[in-house]
């Protein structure tokens, strides 16, 4: 049940887990691996398990080709657990610079194309234009170029009933996902677009032959801990035939800038491009109704039962964020030494 799956998280795994709950039920006394490494390689939850659970629960523990044993602890057995560990840190360390190599020779790495893009038959490390799904693209741009933006852009893939990239993916027997709007509405619910979608497609230099790669930071057994700036992407230019015109990238992407506008008195709002909606995850836009002004979700109007939409004041907004500010200062900080640092 756990195949394919990294032994190095715990809650990620479901037989493990079945298994754990059949302990608490008591319907488990002994558990028998290969070997300890397929219990768990990370050493911290080996220790849990061994340890403490197990023990805990009158559970019997053996690896058969590695000879542990929890009735008869030889005190090694924590050291296998931290070296079965550090072969999966250095497994990953050699991937990972795999991928850097890969990605400073422009290679595409990526599990499925971009979207207008599909993987070379002869190279599945470059990439060609989509007919299918290529002119889709070009109509985005030519929507943003217009000055529209991602709301606007996704009702006319709606009204002109343009499927989005998760059903094409199934047709091409890429995926058999469904996204969230096909779930709610298996009719219609694959013409409603993701409102980051329609951003990420507009944002990726993919289209004028860009491959950008190592966008995210990753950090073993963590996993994935934020996006990187652009800057620190790795690109490499010209790898493929473009989809979209230099210049008319260029101008999109100069537009995009001002979406984040400026209030009337010149200044951005506190919160723009940092507040996300709790339901869908998009990002809240500004609004103004009788000289006060809001947050709402950009999916609130955009199709039915596509999110039930999330809308605040900004006053009240930030007054929760002041409040919990001042709850994790008084937690965390030392007032005193804080009044010393900044003592003149």
């Amino acid at each position: 049940e756990d195949d394919g799956i990294s032994g190095l998280k715990m809650d990620t795994r479901p037989g493990l887990q079945r298994m754990h709950d059949d302990i608490r039920r008591g319907q488990i006394d002994l558990v028998i691996t290969k070997d300890s490494s397929r219990l768990a390689r990370n050493y911290l939850d080996f220790g849990l398990l061994f340890e403490k659970f197990f023990p805990k629960n009158h559970v019997r523990y053996i690896g058969l080709t590695d000879n542990v044993d929890s009735e008869r602890d030889d005190g090694f057995i924590p050291i296998r657990a931290y070296f079965n560990e550090h072969y999966c840190r250095d497994i990953s360390g050699k991937i990972h610079a795999t991928y850097d190599i890969k990605a400073k020779e422009g290679q595409f790495t990526g599990c499925l194309a971009p979207f207008g893009y599909k993987k070379d038959p002869a190279d599945k490390n470059h990439l060609i234009i989509d007919e299918d799904t290529a002119p889709i693209v070009r109509k985005l741009f030519a929507y943003a170029l217009d000055g529209h933006g991602s709301n606007y852009i996704r009702r006319k893939l709606e009204d002109e009933q343009i499927p989005c990239p998760t059903w094409w993916n199934r047709q091409k027997g890429l995926r058999k996902v469904y996204s969230k709007f096909e779930k709610l509405d298996p009719e219609n619910g694959r013409f409603v677009w993701d409102f980051t979608t329609i951003q990420d497609i507009l944002a990726n230099p993919v289209y004028i032959g860009t491959i950008a790669s190592q966008k995210s930071e990753y950090k073993f057994k963590v996993g994935w801990i934020g996006a990187k700036k652009p800057e620190d992407w790795i690109t490499v230019e010209n790898m493929h035939e473009p989809i979209i015109d230099r210049a008319l990238w260029n101008r999109v992407q100069a537009l995009l800038a001002q979406k984040a506008r400026p209030f009337a008195c010149g200044t951005i709002g506190l919160f723009a491009r940092k507040a996300r909606c709790a339901n869908c995850g998009c990002t809240l836009r500004s609004s103004v109704t009788n000289g006060r002004r809001y947050l709402q979700c950009p999916n609130r109007h955009v199709a039915k039962n596509a999110c039930a939409g999330a809308f605040i004041a900004v006053s009240r907004l930030e007054r929760l964020v002041l409040g919990e500010l001042n709850r994790l200062s008084a937690e965390y900080l030392d007032k005193d030494e804080l009044e010393r640092s900044v003592a003149f």
